[in-house]
């Protein structure tokens, strides 16, 4: 077989500045991407290329040839041991702002220079079209030739042994510098366009879930009067469809498309430090799905606010549940992360949550108790569990000493220790099926009109808590691994 046809080649070079390394970057990824583009336009056109197109990822390089000091509380941003770390990377466009960071700190905390050059990872020419569905443009008969002349995804390439802690890197071969591979995070660009209906570039650091589009609702109303008002200190929103209200603007009509799977909602504020909120739908498959791609683009936090059953007597609907720890029944994650390990409680997300519904009901001490209760969430897998044997699953929680069991949090949660995204989890107890309570359509209803609202505010609220913080303090040691990657 003809060896592939690669675009010119960019020697490796080494920089010492990190404006002037993510701007090699951008070059190479532009002019191989754009080799890739150019060839296939010219297939579908019926030109088909003599000989394969194959056009390879940039990659970002660092070694350290000593145990260097470092002066730095941050969770990233150097290397723990000697050696060569090495990542691949994609879409300097999207994460140009992320990459500077990266590597600033690395050449800081290291006071060596960063290589950049071409990687050995092809670049599926599917990637290389992040808004065109590649596959519609062809006929059958030039789709079946496809993969002969352009690479194409390969799991292989994109599983997340890195992240997992799993990855068995043989002597001679270079650590890992980032928790994603520059394939793994082009998957996950594209699953997070089907299943949410927006753009990657249009998701912001701080992500709210849900499992009830009622919160959504109340999320665009919110966002929409925020618009009508000047925006405040947002630029925009965005909806499904990639459609956009900025400041002053009259929002578009609702939309007469059906809605994506897990449709997210973006209020945009520079350097994607505003809010995303996004609705998974019920379920930890739906909440592990989710959370798999939302990670690729490095949020400072995510936070699940939605609705339980509150299993104590004591508890009243609208009650809030702030969750220190999780009984993880849901089992979507054990194969990556055995339920041996624990997730912990960050004290910087709970600080936030809880000063955050002090401050939106206006309860302080016994007063915020009598509304909230700290404790053990149980997600289980299983919606009808209550049809079960009813004392197996009730003598699990009790002796778990749960208040509180949904689908996702732990789920969310478990994720978010796995990615390294600071996660927090706030319910409302929305039924108390032990105690006779069922969630049932009246019941329902009006616990939604009396508490969404605000419920929807705590989390906003939380997030600009959040914000302020700042990144030193929001993203702390404690999601660190013993050899940890460099790229958090």
């Amino acid at each position: 077989m003809n060896r592939p046809l690669a675009p010119e080649a960019f020697k490796p070079e080494r920089f010492d500045s990190a404006e002037a390394a993510v701007a090699r970057l951008h070059d190479i990824y532009d002019a191989n991407t754009a080799r890739l583009r150019e060839a296939f336009r010219a297939y579908v056109g019926g030109s088909a290329p003599a000989r394969p197109v194959r056009a390879c990822y940039p990659y970002v390089a660092i070694t350290v040839s000593g145990f260097s000091p470092r002066d730095t509380l941050l969770s990233y941003g150097f290397v723990d041991r000697p050696g060569t770390f090495v990542t691949t990377v994609t879409r300097p466009d999207l994460f140009r702002h992320y990459y500077t960071e990266q590597i600033d700190q690395l050449i800081r905390n290291h006071r060596v220079g960063i290589e950049v050059g071409v990687s050995e990872t092809p670049i599926p020419v599917h990637f290389a079209f992040p808004d065109v569905h590649v596959e519609g443009e062809l006929t059958p008969e030039s789709l079946q030739n496809l993969r002969n002349l352009f690479d194409l995804p390969d799991l292989a390439a994109m599983d997340d042994n890195i992240v997992n802690g799993t990855a068995v890197i043989p002597p001679g071969v270079p650590h890992p510098l980032a928790l994603f591979t520059a394939p793994r995070v082009d998957y996950s660009l594209f699953r997070l366009k089907h299943y949410t209906a927006t753009s990657p570039q249009h998701f912001q650091n701080f992500v709210l879930f849900t499992n009830y589009q009622f919160y959504i609702d109340e999320f665009v109303r919110h966002a929409q009067e925020l618009m009508r008002q000047g925006g405040g200190e947002y630029q925009a929103f965005v909806e499904p469809g990639d459609r956009v209200t900025r400041p002053g603007e009259t929002p578009p009509p609702p939309s007469t498309q059906r809605l994506p799977q897990m449709p997210a909602y973006h209020l945009t504020r520079p350097g994607h430090s505003g809010i995303t909120m996004v609705n998974i739908g019920i379920g930890p498959s739906n909440a592990k799905t989710i959370t798999d791609h939302v990670a690729v683009l490095r949020p400072h936090a995510w936070i699940m606010l939605g609705h339980c059953a509150g299993l104590r007597n004591t508890q009243k609907l609208g009650d809030y549940v702030l969750a220190h720890a999780y009984v993880r029944d849901d089992h979507v994650l054990d194969a990556d992360l055995p339920l041996w390990i624990p997730i912990p409680a960050l004290a910087e997300i709970q600080v936030a949550l809880e000063r955050a519904v002090s401050e939106v009901t206006g309860l302080k001490d016994q007063g915020l108790k009598g509304v909230m209760r700290t404790g053990t969430v149980a997600t289980i897998d299983n919606r009808n569990w209550e049809l079960r044997d009813y004392a197996e699953p009730v003598q699990r929680f009790s002796q778990s000493r749960a208040i509180a069991l949904d689908m996702e949090s732990a789920t969310i949660a478990a994720n978010g220790f796995r990615f390294r995204v600071p996660y927090g989890t706030l319910l409302c107890v929305s039924d108390k099926p032990l105690h006779g309570e069922l969630k049932l359509p009246g019941m329902a209803d009006a616990f939604y009109k009396q508490q969404v609202g605000q419920h929807l505010k705590i989390g906003i609220r939380t997030m600009e808590r959040l914000r302020a913080l700042g990144l030193d303090k929001l993203h702390s040691r404690k999601l660190r691994s013993f050899a940890e990657v460099a790229f958090q």
